[in-house]
């Protein structure tokens, strides 16, 4: 394979690591690569619009960036609404069965010490005919009944012969003082006892209160953990949802107002992207109908199409793009992966490419676009790409002379094997060497004075 480049030469220096995708952008904005497959992405449509959208220039790309996220943007407000709408149903059966949990505890107001409390007063209620009995029995010992005096009696009397001695002996006053605490303790004793059998006997039904607020608590226990801190943060748990639950209204209308608003800005977005690409389209029709002509396909024309977008608004507008094209006068349009040859196709391409429709980038590699054509047509395409060469570097790999004698530098690629390992060499060739090089594409061999003579002519007349 022959290698010829024409054009300017540009550089740029990087200081700085970068990321795969970040080096991609870059390298579109440096590079545009049309191969030999290119021909094939040309007929799809997103290559078509991408096309489109880069002869409409840099702003028109930066409108659509602002587009594709208010776009993006919609999508996602979409997705958040549709699901907490999906899970409506669900959400009012949740707080319903939060509410009644909350209620319940709330009503039960289950606090550890009261249970402390209410399980030993149930014990007592439990053994409230022994604990009368012992009561009773007491109190007859201490005051005394029908057949006997009680203790208080006795005390009374030791008081009394002790107190008729009075301030005769001090150690023995001391005693008789301390009869007469005892005979008041058994006094408050009595009373006591008298009251906590007179209470027992006063609440006939509070075992049975005392049994129903103990069932309650421990219901409420074996639903919510087992213990009543167990309880209480369950109800502290319900709290927090049905706030969040009842929340979920608001958040729903703040993501409506903020979808109003996306739509609304992607709408004005992709308004302006079709106004610009009606303009573009008929400029770019115009445009190409020109280069073809001067690429030997006189009369041909392209149409650019705009068709509305299936879903109404997609990832880049509300349109889609469809190239057609005839090739010859008086044929009427056909989509372009219809109409066109592979020669055609390559023609086309170029006639892109010299509106900048790649995005201007500041050099142009065509891998054998020239394929399919030859003769007078291979000359058109040769001095199209000389004149793309003028503005922007071009690299172009071709098997034609008319092409190859074009460019103002040439190179020779040549493949060998060297131990086993394919090597690639790339030289530059001028002079007597260049004439040689395109005596060879045209088929000549070494002393072939026609082909010499007819490779010097297409270099000088280029």
């Amino acid at each position: 394979r022959r290698v010829s480049a024409s054009g300017r030469t540009s550089a740029f220096l990087a200081g700085r690591s970068t990321s795969v995708p970040d080096l991609k952008a870059l390298g579109s904005r440096l590079l545009a690569f049309y191969g030999q497959h290119e021909h094939r992405k040309l007929t799809l449509s997103g290559a078509q619009l991408e096309t489109l959208d880069g002869f409409a220039g840099d702003q028109h790309l930066e409108r659509r960036g602002a587009y594709r996220e208010a776009h993006s943007e919609v999508i996602r407000l979409e997705s958040e609404l549709a699901e907490i709408r999906e899970r409506e149903g669900a959400r009012e059966r949740n707080l319903d069965i939060l509410r009644y949990e909350l209620d319940e505890i709330e009503e039960a107001k289950p606090d550890p010490a009261e249970e402390a409390e209410l399980a030993a007063e149930r014990e007592r209620l439990r053994h409230a005919e022994g604990l009368r009995g012992a009561a009773a029995e007491a109190l007859a010992a201490v005051t005394g009944d029908d057949e006997a005096g009680g203790a208080s009696e006795s005390m009374g009397s030791a008081e009394a012969a002790l107190s008729a001695q009075q301030g005769v002996d001090a150690a023995l006053d001391e005693l008789a003082e301390t009869a007469r605490g005892l005979r008041v303790e058994l006094q408050e004793l009595a009373a006591e006892l008298r009251g906590y059998a007179e209470r027992i006997e006063a609440e006939p039904g509070r075992l049975e209160q005392v049994e129903e607020r103990l069932d309650a608590i421990e219901r409420l226990k074996r639903k919510h953990g087992g213990s009543i801190e167990s309880v209480l943060a369950h109800a502290d748990h319900c709290r927090s949802e049905i706030e969040a639950i009842e929340g979920a209204g608001e958040r729903t209308d703040r993501l409506e107002a903020e979808l109003r608003k996306a739509v609304t800005r992607r709408t004005d977005l992709s308004a302006q992207l079709s106004e610009v690409r009606a303009k573009s389209a008929r400029r770019l029709e115009k445009r190409v109908a020109d280069e073809l002509g001067q690429l030997a396909m006189s009369g041909a024309k392209l149409e650019v199409a705009l068709e509305p977008h299936p879903n109404g608004f997609g990832a880049l507008g509300q349109e889609r793009v469809m190239f057609r094209v005839a090739t010859n006068p008086g044929m009427p349009v056909s989509p372009l992966r219809d109409a066109a040859s592979g020669g055609e196709l390559s023609r086309v391409m170029l006639a892109l490419a010299g509106q900048g429709a790649r995005g201007g980038a500041a050099t142009y590699v065509f891998d054998e676009i020239d394929a399919g054509i030859g003769g007078s047509t291979a000359k058109a395409v040769g001095e199209r790409l000389r004149a793309l060469g003028e503005e922007r570097q071009v690299l172009c790999i071709t098997h034609l002379p008319q092409v190859a004698s074009m460019a103002q530098t040439h190179f020779r690629l040549e493949k060998s094997v060297d131990g086993g390992q394919a090597i690639a060499t790339v030289e530059r060739v001028d002079g007597d060497e260049l004439v040689a090089e395109i005596v060879r594409m045209l088929g000549g061999e070494d002393g072939d004075d026609a082909a010499d003579r007819h490779a010097r002519k297409l270099l000088k007349a280029a």
